[in-house]
């Protein structure tokens, strides 16, 4: 079992930054593919960034160039920088633990962010 524990969320304006953090309960960076997803009210929830473990990241394309994701080993966090945020950027956004070869995945309890036009 992984416990994923989100923060890092809240109100800001358009063009503003916000750095969400997700600190996972162990060591699992090594063997999990760890995302951050979002969804907001009345969409599906939608892949925002991946990183491998090897640290090759992906990125959907609304977020390109301004989204960054890292991970601290040493904490067992894993970062999402978001920067010039747009109020279409305004959802819940959860991380997600994928243990490579296994069938299930973890996911946090989530994030509120809230982008002002």
């Amino acid at each position: 079992q992984v416990q994923l524990v989100e923060s890092g969320g809240g109100l800001v304006q358009a063009g503003g930054s916000l750095t969400l953090s997700c600190a996972a309960s162990r060591s699992i960076f090594s063997s999990a593919l760890m995302g951050w997803y979002r969804q907001a009210p009345g969409k599906q929830r939608e892949m925002v960034a991946h990183m491998l473990p090897k640290g090759n990241t992906n990125y959907a394309d609304s977020v390109k160039g301004r989204f960054t994701i890292s991970r601290d080993n040493d904490k067992n966090t894993v970062y999402l920088r978001m920067n010039s945020l747009k109020p279409d950027d305004t959802a819940v956004y959860y991380c997600n633990a994928q243990i490579i070869g296994r069938p299930t995945g973890y996911w946090g309890q989530g994030t509120q962010v809230t982008v002002s036009s």
